[in-house]
């Protein structure tokens, strides 16, 4: 029945492709969430009133995450393509796409970081300082704890945000279902393997979003 549908659909490629996409989706969201979280503590961290104070350090970072997270990530991919070659070897492949995936992610993922930090109690932050707990101890032990689930949300929408540039990568050649959208469906008029390709996408979103609020759930006590 689903070979009648979908009569010009290579279920090999399809899963191959997909393989692709997930790959790429799993390793961005890995370094984004890390150097999200670090840009986002940098930013909140020296923001006016807070422990590392510093008007220059927050103005310069915020400048560089503004600027990086405004540019349309298509545009991005192409002006990141003399860095990827010189780090990656290739503008072409799965492997090619994650310099532009990360430097387009983290830092709309360091601002939701931020955002996340700002919403917790500043009495719980000035108890441990009156206790005299370190910058360390309050990151790990009042921080992230306390923005755990804001944080997981965060990452949630930012991992939905890069199965869409995975797609977009794949228009120029970085694999997985964007590229086999568009080579095999789109340019040879194939509605089917586009449609197909749309619908395993779409899985990926709802899967990634119910681990997302499933996890949100459980973490937020309130």
């Amino acid at each position: 029945m689903i070979e009648q549908w979908f009569p010009n659909v290579d279920w090999g490629k399809m899963w191959e492709a997909t393989l692709q996409t997930l790959y790429m989706t799993s390793i961005s969201v890995v370094i984004t969430f890390i150097l999200g979280l670090l840009l986002g503590l940098l930013l909140f961290l020296t923001s006016k009133g807070q422990l590392w104070e510093n008007k220059a350090v927050y103005g310069i970072t915020a400048v560089i995450v503004n600027v990086f997270r405004s540019i349309p990530f298509i545009i991005l991919i192409v002006l990141l393509i003399p860095f990827t070659k010189a780090i990656i070897g290739t503008i072409i492949g799965e492997n090619a796409a994650l310099p532009a995936l990360i430097i387009g992610a983290a830092p709309f993922y360091a601002r939701m970081v931020e955002i996340a930090l700002r919403e917790i109690d500043k009495g719980v932050i000035e108890a441990a300082r009156a206790m005299g707990a370190s910058t360390s101890t309050i990151i790990r032990k009042v921080l992230i704890p306390e923005s755990l689930p804001a944080l997981v949300s965060g990452l949630t929408v930012t991992a939905i945000a890069l199965v869409s540039y995975t797609a977009m990568a794949g228009v120029i050649g970085a694999g997985g279902l964007g590229n086999l959208a568009f080579l095999d469906g789109f340019q040879r008029s194939r509605n089917d393997v586009t449609l197909m390709a749309t619908i395993v996408i779409l899985i990926i979103v709802f899967i990634i979003q119910f681990i997302g609020d499933t996890f949100t759930r459980k973490l937020d006590k309130r």
